[in-house]
């Protein structure tokens, strides 16, 4: 069994929780045999948004076929 890591970024103009769901909502829509994801890191976009944009790092396991 092999696994696979890429890193997802989700954004949210609610929360960070939101902006974690948005990746993972991402990963399970898009990925196959997905088995875990783990939250890296969490950071506020200021420069280019409309009030506050929350954004959540996620890595993503999956299992290649």
């Amino acid at each position: 069994m092999v696994h696979k890591k890429v890193t997802l970024i989700g954004k949210s103009s609610e929360s960070f929780d939101a902006a974690a769901d948005d990746a993972i909502d991402r990963a399970e829509d898009t990925l196959e045999n997905v088995h875990w994801i783990e939250v890296e890191e969490f950071g506020v976009e200021l420069a280019t948004a409309d009030g506050r944009e929350y954004q959540a790092e996620v890595e993503v396991a999956f299992e290649l076929e």
